[in-house]
């Protein structure tokens, strides 16, 4: 499927170059390279989150984030008080302590210390720890001097705290004294992960989920703009906010991929040669299809695209959508049989973006909190863009 013949152009983000730099190398040239690059530019997060037992942080890392991945004994012991919890196909390791207990405390930090250096010595930034949260327990009512000396902790090595106060029900001031005594966390949350069912004399009163749509966002604003799209797919789409964050980051992708196709077409090149198009538009699928919570997978990625464009050959595919598409857009239908024009080919590619933008939100809002079904998506997309 490559082209020798044909320039391609491709838009990195932060993590390859910068969002808006077109460049003739490391371009994709093959459905092929397009997946590649994708599943290379996914990208890994690493979150740290401590606290006392009891404090609900199993119960929050599941709620937050997709795919149950906090389960007794799931996780990796990497010292005898932290244990790394991760998932094939999910861009997030959770970085666990076993307790902060006061007894524990000088041992936790001794151990919390070598990870994080090991990890920040790291050449490989997806080695590296993005955030930390500590976890205090609403009903305890003060924050203990580990929790106090732990903060510091994350602080002086570079890493962005949020204060997340737990099955919160009344906070009677306790989220201001947190943050009164823990000046160097970036933010204090209080959040309820689950909803929770009281006895007031005979009468039962449900407490709502709270906080948990302001932690996601909170945490989005502390991750580096290069982390935001493996954020986007760990996160689950039962939350308003992760919704939006998936919408966002997809978005970003759309006007990468647009500037690219663009680029590529005031070379120009031939309609009958359209395919040039073709792996920028399918690299915009996968991250797009990554962002909103495909398993990072060669195989799912694969699937999404043959589904979508066919398996055959890629001048076939490139004709075929390019004609589905044009018919998207109002007076695009006299390129046929000319060239394609810088304008044309970014719109082409925004279509097919928002297509897709469209169809997965619909899906996630349907379906909360469910994994993506690829097969339906890419059958909805394909009829949405008429091939």
């Amino acid at each position: 499927m490559k082209h020798a013949h044909a320039r391609y152009f491709t838009a990195m983000n932060k993590e390859e170059q910068s969002m808006t730099d077109i460049t003739t190398h490391n371009a994709p040239t093959s459905i092929e390279d397009a997946i590649d690059s994708a599943l290379k530019g996914s990208g890994k997060i690493n979150v740290i989150i401590a606290g006392k037992t009891g404090v609900g942080k199993s119960t929050l890392i599941n709620t937050i984030f997709r795919g149950d991945l906090a389960k007794t004994g799931s996780g990796r012991p990497v010292t005898q008080r932290t244990e790394e919890i991760s998932k094939a196909g999910h861009p997030v390791t959770i970085i666990d302590t076993k307790g902060l207990e006061l007894k524990d405390h000088d041992t936790i930090a001794a151990e919390l210390t070598d990870v994080i250096d090991t990890r920040s010595h790291s050449q490989d930034e997806n080695q590296h720890i993005h955030v930390a949260w500590l976890c205090i327990h609403e009903d305890g009512r003060r924050v203990e001097d580990a929790e106090i000396d732990l903060c510091r902790l994350f602080a002086e090595k570079k890493i962005p705290v949020v204060a997340v106060i737990t099955k919160s029900r009344s906070d009677n001031g306790f989220n201001e004294e947190v943050r009164q005594t823990l000046p160097t966390a970036a933010a204090v949350v209080s959040v309820r992960a689950l909803a929770e069912e009281l006895d007031d004399e005979g009468d039962s009163i449900t407490l709502k989920p709270k906080g948990l749509d302001k932690l996601i966002l909170e945490t989005a604003r502390l991750l580096p703009e290069a982390k935001k799209r493996a954020y986007a797919n760990a996160l689950s789409s039962r939350h308003q906010a992760a919704t939006r964050l998936k919408i966002e980051q997809a978005e970003k992708e759309v006007i990468i991929a647009a500037t690219a196709a663009g680029a590529v077409a005031a070379v120009p090149i031939p309609f009958s040669d359209a395919v040039g198009l073709v792996p920028i538009q399918v690299g915009m699928l996968a991250k797009i299809g990554i962002t909103f919570g495909m398993e990072i997978s060669t195989t799912a990625l694969t699937t999404l695209v043959t589904s979508t464009l066919g398996a055959g050959a890629a001048t076939l595919i490139g004709r075929t959508l390019v004609t589905g598409l044009l018919k998207m857009i109002p007076g695009a239908g006299s390129v046929v049989g000319g060239t394609i024009a810088a304008a044309t080919a970014t719109a082409l590619t925004k279509a097919l973006g928002s297509a897709y933008i469209s169809v997965l939100t619909t899906f996630i809002q349907e379906n909360p909190g469910k994994d993506l079904d690829m097969s339906l998506i890419a059958a909805e997309l394909k009829k949405r863009i008429s091939i």
